[in-house]
């Protein structure tokens, strides 16, 4: 994976972990939670561990959750939940090697309620290559979960 361009952006230290800077404007943002949604087998709801302006991923066929696949292992699977418009960022699981490898090039960094490794925060990106690799890591979170339903 090749590295993100540029500083890392600046990350809330307290709950609930949100992005401060170099978030991605509202039309990048809005294509990305649209080309989220149209993805096949995904249904958008309620998160059950994020703020309200946040929007949840769910699994069309998932009942059973295994909890390295899920940002809310005690409830439905929810493998992402996007962050508002005011955030941008995107938590997501990812398998413990990849996540590793996301957080090094600089894409991501750990969630801060992290349990078990494969729960990061990526990035709002910032031009229509970062979009790019944002939905692949959001195709990437969605294919990890099937995988493991």
């Amino acid at each position: 994976m090749d590295e993100r361009p540029g500083p890392r952006p600046e990350i809330s230290t307290e709950g609930p972990q949100r992005q401060l800077t170099q978030r991605s404007s509202a039309e990048l943002w809005g294509r990305l939670v649209a080309e989220t949604f149209s993805l096949p087998g995904t249904i958008e709801g309620h998160s059950a561990v994020s703020p309200a302006s946040s929007r949840a991923v769910f699994l069309e066929i998932a009942d059973v959750t295994t909890p390295e696949t899920s940002l809310a292992p005690d409830a439905r699977l929810e493998p992402i939940h996007l962050h508002g418009v005011d955030d941008t960022s995107i938590h997501l699981c990812l398998p413990r090697e990849r996540a590793s490898e996301v957080i090094a090039a600089g894409w991501a960094q750990p969630h801060q309620f992290g349990d078990f490794g494969t729960e990061v925060l990526v990035y709002g990106p910032r031009d229509e290559s970062e979009l790019e690799v944002a939905l692949a890591l959001i195709r990437e979170s969605l294919a990890f979960a099937r995988a493991h339903n």
